[in-house]
């Protein structure tokens, strides 16, 4: 739950109220009604009003400025993966981190000399 006074901005018009969606407001109350669906009051003042909000419909600054770093992240990661032709690393970034997993699969799948002849007595022995 949002604190009162916190800065959000509006990233969605679930309910198409006409909210300015891509400004900021600051959250004033909450709507503590249980047959309301809206969550917080929100003040904008750069048109001067207040709406009622559901939480999908408000982020957090932090949250947005955070999503934004990500995705330059990705981006840099990418061009310098393309520019380098590092072709792990451009498969890395692009599938999710998925060659680092198969990687400790395969660390995983290793056995010891003593497991691996009490398999191969134990498949003898069916």
């Amino acid at each position: 739950m949002l604190r009162l006074g916190q800065k959000v901005y509006i990233v969605a018009d679930s309910f198409e109220q006409n909210l300015p969606v891509g400004e900021y407001g600051y959250i004033i109350a909450y709507d503590r009604n249980a047959d309301n669906v809206f969550d917080y009051v929100v003040r904008i003042p750069k048109i001067n009003k207040h709406f009622f909000v559901p939480s999908t419909d408000v982020e957090l600054e932090e949250v947005l400025v955070q999503q934004e770093v990500d995705r330059l992240e990705r981006e840099a990661l990418i061009d310098f993966a393309l520019a380098t032709r590092n072709e792990e690393l451009f498969r890395r970034i692009m599938n999710g981190e998925e060659v680092e997993e198969e990687s400790k699969e395969t660390a995983k799948e290793v056995q010891s000399q003593a497991d691996f002849i009490k398999q191969v007595n134990l498949k003898a022995w069916i």
